[in-house]
């Protein structure tokens, strides 16, 4: 069983950054090296979006809506993953979910971390 927590939400204006961190808590080398980890994000009313996704190699994808304003990483040595958001828009406005899915086939979900950018 893997426990994922994530940290780093928060309030801030449109054009400000946040970044976002998941820790794998209690995981061990064998078990984190493999994971395909992703940020979702879910505001109220619609469906939980992919954000962006990172391999086990360091291969990423991002969804269009923020490609070149955020940036997803990986810490294997820490078991941890971020999420460095720049240039934040009103619709970034949501709750972020950390995800992680093993080679089994196994997904994994954090119980979020709430953004919301106002003026």
């Amino acid at each position: 069983q893997l426990t994922l927590v994530e940290s780093g939400g928060g309030l801030v204006q449109p054009g400000g950054s946040l970044r976002l961190t998941c820790v794998a808590q209690r995981a061990i080398t064998s078990v984190f090296n493999p994971l395909r980890l992703s940020w979702y994000r879910q505001d109220s009313g619609n469906q939980r979006e992919l954000v962006a996704e990172i391999g086990p190699r360091g291969d990423t994808n991002y969804a269009d809506s923020v490609k070149g304003r955020f940036t997803i990483s990986r810490d294997n040595s820490r078991k941890r993953m971020y999420l460095q958001m720049n240039s934040l828009k009103f619709e970034d406005t949501a709750a972020y979910y950390c995800n992680a899915g093993d080679p089994n086939g196994r997904t994994y979900w954090g119980q979020g971390t709430q953004v919301a950018v106002s003026s």
